[in-house]
């Protein structure tokens, strides 16, 4: 009960002062991070953290279920296809590229890791985190076409690298027991992807018809509205729970194909999740702080070294290479580069992979390396907002009117 109490003590606060802290350099994530790590000195906390892990676990893959719904049902083509399709350039080459560099990046850093171990490790880590840069994506000095492409990037990229990461957690799971790759493959193939795809399908087409209908006949409050767009993905984890699939893949798909028979599906579903989604978030950071503070005697060299690689070449070298092409400025490719925070889905992918246990001899190097990025971004993300958007607005200023970043933007960001 304490972690309960000292967090919802610490939201009413936060609640109060939140505009005052709009103005400083001090974002949510770190205070409640920071927060979530003063609670080692309550002995009684970590206890409670042992004894709840199971609650804790089902708490974030619940939240994971969510937000992949969510950010699936905003997915919009034109979003991605704007501005010569930078977006889908960051989601596909500069995403493949980032798992690529990051397992080679982990293969490097740390002795004893298989090449599906690193793997777990560079997907875990590729998602990043809109949450983390909000101040980016709100803010009015940043061109609205940038904005939107890094919004874009972190609602989609959690969703794309669950299937990488569930697919290299068994096959490394399969080497370490002595199985053949080739079935564990086929197998995940059928069941985690195929089953989860079509259980996707199924509640996302039936659900969205059916609220598509129900709106058009004026059968459904909007109020309530919400509450049926929140029931699809959790009947996505029901049934992927009875099947052996994935209930991440399974919300992501569903929140695509709600859009088909109900268009509106993810202004309902961000209606919802604003304020409980928030709160999620927050929870997550708390919960986050505490964990580090339970394993930071524990970081090596390698481990800081690994995490400052994830934040600036793994990230900046994919994305300089996808957006290739385009003509944007040099400021603007290091700003793409370096504002790729990693936060509440990396959190939450690191937890899932635990929950997973595979009892891999390459699991406490993932965690702890895990640990080591996320907090090292939610400082240097947080603290370097808002001066790298003043500097950011500075070099624009001298771009001619017809550069790719003053372009008009037609389609709203995703979030």
């Amino acid at each position: 009960m304490s972690i309960a109490a000292a967090f919802i003590v610490l939201v009413f606060s936060y609640s109060l002062i939140s505009r005052k802290l709009a103005s400083t350099l001090i974002t949510a994530p770190i205070l409640f991070t920071a927060a979530g790590a003063l609670m080692l000195l309550f002995p009684e906390a970590s206890r409670e953290l042992s004894l709840d892990r199971k609650a804790l676990l089902l708490i974030a893959e619940v939240g994971l279920v969510m937000t992949l719904f969510t950010d699936a049902s905003h997915i919009s083509r034109r979003a991605l296809q704007d501005n010569h399709k930078l977006p889908a350039r960051l989601l596909s080459v500069g995403m493949l590229f980032t798992i690529l560099l990051g397992a080679v990046a982990a293969m490097a850093c740390f002795t004893g890791l298989s090449w599906w171990e690193a793997g777990i490790l560079a997907a875990i880590l590729a998602p990043t985190d809109a949450g983390l840069g909000q101040v980016i994506v709100n803010s009015p000095q940043v061109p609205a076409r940038i904005r939107q492409a890094l919004n874009v990037e972190a609602g989609l990229n959690d969703g794309l690298a669950v299937p990488f990461l569930m697919l290299f957690i068994a096959l490394a799971a399969a080497v370490e027991e002595g199985a053949g790759t080739r079935g564990v493959l086929a197998r995940f193939l059928v069941e985690q992807i195929g089953y989860g795809t079509a259980i996707g399908l199924v509640i996302g087409l039936g659900g969205g018809l059916l609220m598509g209908l129900a709106q058009r006949r004026q059968w459904m409050s909007p109020e309530l509205g919400q509450l049926g767009v929140v029931a699809m993905p959790l009947l996505c984890i029901l049934a992927a729970e009875e099947s052996g699939a994935s209930m991440f893949i399974a919300a992501f798909v569903a929140g695509l194909a709600a859009q088909v028979g109900f268009p509106k599906v993810g202004r309902h579903s961000v209606e919802f999740t604003e304020g409980w989604g928030q709160l999620f978030n927050f929870f997550v950071f708390f919960l986050f702080g505490l964990l580090f503070a339970r394993n930071w005697h524990d970081f090596t060299p390698a481990i800081i070294l690994y995490a400052l690689l994830s934040l600036t070449l793994v990230r900046m070298l994919p994305v300089s290479v996808a957006v290739t092409g385009i003509g944007l400025s040099r400021a603007t490719i290091l700003f793409l580069g370096w504002f790729g925070p990693r936060g509440l889905a990396s959190i939450v992918l690191g937890l899932v992979y635990l929950e997973q246990q595979p009892n891999l001899p390459g699991e406490t190097t993932i965690r702890l390396a895990v640990m080591a990025t996320v907090l090292m971004s939610i400082v240097a993300h947080g603290l370097s907002a808002k001066p790298g958007i003043e500097r950011y607005a500075r070099s624009n200023e001298a771009l001619p009117p017809d550069a790719p970043e003053h372009a008009a933007v037609v389609v709203p960001a995703t979030h």
